[in-house]
């Protein structure tokens, strides 16, 4: 009988920044919420949340009338327009301070409120005059996080409403937590070689070059290079191959590099089922857990070494159910 691979440790709960009012904390101007359920349910059973509501922090006040950010002499404010009170000195200010307790805090990412004037992250309304608003703003305090930690997964809420950009965060959250735990350690150029082998293929479902650049910064660092310069290139490089989503046709290509280190071992109708599934998966008929538990069978079944820790094989938690939906 082949030896059984282990199943991984249980994921151990990450810390996320998140608008209160996404977890029906009733903060908006207007007195109520944005309560989402996904985050506040389902994935709040594996997060340490840390609530930031801007508006109120500054001392706004709730209910409160609304805000809104304006291009003014070619700068963008954020103005009360029912007292035309100017808050964009105060936001910027408490959005710095705020920052950067936050960055000492250990985050794994953050959750923003689409739309916001202080927490939209993107396609926020900036009015001019008496035209139409240009979708084309960030609220001041996504702007300063996003500044002051470009390594953080920040998303905002709207956008996870699509199942690519949920998956591909939430994987980014425990990518960012793992990397967390190796600054933690201390890197050393055989724990980042490491690292890199175990995310192997969840980088190459997204940049496969991008994947083998990392590689080589690692394999050709000389000895006397310092290791947190070595650290610090490779993480931007991570953080530049997570930020977009895996395609279909990338899992495609690492479904494929997996089954090679399966199929030697089967009989023809079990290597004609592999086959047969990741090429429905190719051709959108299938969800990606179905080809992927298949080979996460064989692999138990084969005890596969070098597949054991691969990062791909369970980039979260099975109870989200992400991947029955990509």
């Amino acid at each position: 009988m082949s030896p059984a691979v282990p199943e991984p440790p249980a994921l151990p709960k990450v810390r996320i920044g998140i608008s209160s009012c996404l977890l029906g904390q009733e903060v908006r101007y207007n007195g109520g919420h944005k309560r989402d359920d996904f985050l506040a349910d389902t994935f709040g059973r594996y997060v340490e949340w840390v609530v930031v509501c801007p508006e109120v922090e500054l001392g706004m006040g709730t209910p409160r009338p609304p805000i809104r950010l304006e291009r003014i002499g070619g700068g963008v404010s954020l103005i009360m327009p029912s007292t035309g009170a100017d808050y964009t000195d105060a936001m910027r200010e408490f959005a710095e301070r705020r920052v950067a307790a936050l960055a000492g805090m250990d985050l794994d990412g953050y959750v923003l409120k689409k739309d916001s004037p202080s927490c939209g992250m993107e396609r926020v309304k900036v009015y001019q005059g008496a035209g139409p608003a240009a979708k084309d703003g960030r609220g001041l305090f996504a702007e300063a996080l996003i500044a002051r930690l470009p390594d953080l997964p920040v998303e905002e809420e709207g956008r996870l409403n699509d199942p690519l950009l949920r998956e591909s965060f939430v994987t980014r959250v425990f990518v960012h937590h793992r990397w967390h735990e190796g600054e933690k350690e201390g890197w050393t150029r055989a724990s980042l070689m490491g690292f890199h082998e175990r995310h192997k293929f969840l980088l190459m479902a997204r940049n496969q070059s991008a994947m083998r650049r990392l590689g080589r910064l690692l394999g050709e660092s000389g000895r006397g290079e310092p290791v947190e310069a070595l650290a610090a290139a490779y993480r931007a490089g991570l953080t530049g191959t997570l930020s977009r989503p895996a395609t279909r046709r990338g899992h495609t290509n690492v479904l494929h590099h997996l089954a090679g280190f399966v199929s030697g071992a089967l009989d023809r109708e079990d290597r004609a089922e592999l086959a047969e599934t990741i090429e429905r998966y190719r051709l959108g008929l299938l969800p990606l857990v179905v080809p992927l538990t298949l080979i996460r069978h064989h692999v138990r079944r084969q005890g596969v070494e070098y597949l054991r820790d691969q990062v791909y094989l369970e980039p979260h938690p099975h109870e989200l159910m992400l991947l029955n939906h990509v």
